[in-house]
């Protein structure tokens, strides 16, 4: 049997052609590029987007970072159809734990573990996987066209990929249930009243208004934001005493770096901080 071009090609050479990734003014582009299929995402797509997200971290040069797509749609959701790289066998106890461990939950941990801050400039439909994807976004701007549904229970499906984790703790566990339990499309307006979006904007300023903002954050004390989103995700899950703790230790840390003392001389000295990511 012959092989199709697309299940022929290089792996990684295919994973890069269905995620567009730039780099410009200390701000990594990330673009799901599957349009024909509304950005479903593959596993492979999947690992590209975990390692950009982890190269980000590491890469001084790189101070923000968004996450969009082309076409109509952010993200469908996962690509049931897709095989993964070790191919097809009978499935054993334990394998969905592991296929969705290993899988969207990396995913979405890469996206609340990235070192710097992470927008979704979410462009059309997000679902399932899709709207986890954008909800564990540290700020979210959406087209006013766009929608996200919580897709699994129209396929009898549990949530995963975090998303009964993410959503009580960004609107609480009466909308999270109402979301999950109906499986409606919300429309960006309503996610943003209900607070699951920061910004709806015109469909033609969202890449502007994604740039803005993220060139913004590029420009600022890139180690004060990593450790401040590291506390606010933390803290979520502590203690009054463990989070107090916490963020003195950051401010400890923080103040060691060259942007702190930057943001102190500079207030001192009535000028605009220049701050390095330093």
């Amino acid at each position: 049997m012959t092989s199709s071009p697309e299940e022929s090609a290089d792996p990684i050479d295919h994973a890069e052609s269905l995620i567009q990734h730039s780099t410009d003014n200390g701000v990594s582009w990330i673009t799901l590029n599957r349009p024909e299929a509304m950005n479903a995402v593959t596993w492979d797509q999947r690992e590209r987007i975990i390692a950009l997200l982890a190269d980000a971290s590491a890469d001084p040069d790189v101070r923000a970072v968004v996450i969009t797509a082309t076409g109509k749609g952010f993200c469908a959701g996962a690509d049931l159809r897709g095989t993964p790289p070790t191919g097809r066998r009978e499935r054993i106890a334990g394998d969905v734990t592991r296929t969705i461990r290993l899988g969207a939950q990396r995913l979405i941990g890469a996206v609340l573990d990235c070192e710097k801050p992470v927008i979704a400039a979410v462009n059309g439909t997000a679902a399932g996987i899709g709207a986890h994807l954008a909800f564990a976004c540290d700020l979210v701007l959406a087209a006013e066209h766009a929608t996200f549904i919580e897709v699994f229970v129209r396929r009898g499906l549990v949530p995963d990929g975090g998303g009964a984790y993410l959503l009580p703790r960004l609107i609480g566990p009466q909308r999270a249930k109402e979301l999950m339990f109906f499986g409606d499309s919300l429309r960006a307006v309503e996610a943003e009243r209900l607070g699951l979006v920061n910004r709806v904007v015109p469909a033609e300023e969202l890449a502007k208004t994604a740039r803005e903002w993220a060139e913004r954050l590029a420009q600022g004390p890139t180690r004060a934001i990593a450790l401040t989103k590291q506390l606010v995700n933390a803290s979520l899950d502590a203690d009054r005493a463990t989070a107090f703790a916490a963020e003195a230790s950051a401010q400890e840390i923080n103040m060691t770096t060259r942007d702190a003392n930057e943001g102190v001389a500079s207030f001192m000295e009535r000028r605009t901080p220049q701050y390095r990511g330093l």
